[in-house]
């Protein structure tokens, strides 16, 4: 019957976990299995390893052939090179004693391996935190000094805002300030300023032609307007005709008063 050394799988999806067996060739690779010899982890770094090196050996010896993969978990572990030790023991190249000291040196030059292979990991994954963290820190600081950068500017200009703010709002006060004694000096001008005589009637039509457009009395006291003017013009004619009645009042106080001598003369005579 052919014997194999070979994992049986194990553990949730994504995470696997296997246990090392001897099963026969002809099972299934999770089926029913001769012995179990150790568990593989490949979850962790480095992979662990727990297994039965004298038992592994023993198998090996008696024909059983391990998988690929067996095989490099047993040479990692050194159970093949204890299979090596105890062929040179059965031929007599060595003793058991010097087998046991060879294969016990080489475990710990491994062990020795394998934990400075873990602290180096764990001090690189110290490094790499700490360089995430100062990372981090830089980054933070860096995102702080540009909001306080956003801030700062405004706090900085608003003095100077309101200074300009102060500045326009004072300006206007200044103009009026400027303004106000020419309004004070404009005003006697206007009490000053000679009183407009009253507009003609035919002045006041046009206010009446907008008032009422479509209205015909409109029209016909603006058509009427013309023999206001003339009356109007007519009424200076009267003025200078009133004004030279009284020259003739004048001539006629004149007259008399020549006469008046001529008269009293006559008188003389007679008597």
């Amino acid at each position: 019957m052919p014997v194999k050394i070979r994992l049986q799988r194990h553990g949730k999806k994504g995470r696997p976990f296997f246990h090392i067996v001897v099963a026969d060739a002809r099972a299934p690779r999770d089926g029913r299995y001769i012995e179990r010899l150790g568990s593989y982890n490949p979850n962790t770094n480095p992979a662990t390893i727990d297994i039965d090196v004298d038992s592994a050996a023993s198998w090996l010896q008696k024909g059983a052939q391990p998988t690929d993969t067996a095989r490099a978990i047993l040479s990692y572990r050194g159970v093949l090179y204890r299979n090596h030790l105890n062929r040179g023991v059965l031929k007599g190249a060595l003793s058991q004693e010097e087998a046991d000291k060879k294969f016990d040196a080489w475990v710990k030059e491994k062990e020795s391996k394998i934990q400075a292979k873990i602290d180096r990991l764990a001090n690189e994954s110290d490094s790499d935190r700490k360089a995430r963290l100062a990372a981090e820190a830089e980054a933070n600081q860096k995102r702080a000094d540009e909001i306080a950068a956003k801030q700062a500017p405004p706090a900085e200009e608003a003095p100077e805002a309101e200074a300009a703010a102060e500045a326009v709002a004072e300006a206007p006060e200044a103009e009026a300030t400027t303004e106000a004694p020419e309004a004070v000096a404009e005003t006697p001008v206007a009490e000053e300023a000679p009183v407009v005589e009253e507009a003609p009637a035919a002045e006041e039509v046009p206010a009446a032609e907008e008032k009422v457009e479509e209205a015909p009395v409109a029209e016909e006291k603006a058509e009427e307007a013309p023999a206001a003017e003339e009356k109007a013009e007519e009424a200076p004619a009267a003025e200078e005709k009133a004004e030279e009645a009284p020259a003739a009042e004048e001539k006629k106080e004149e007259a008399p008063a020549e006469e008046a001598p001529a008269a009293e003369d006559e008188e003389e005579k007679k008597d």
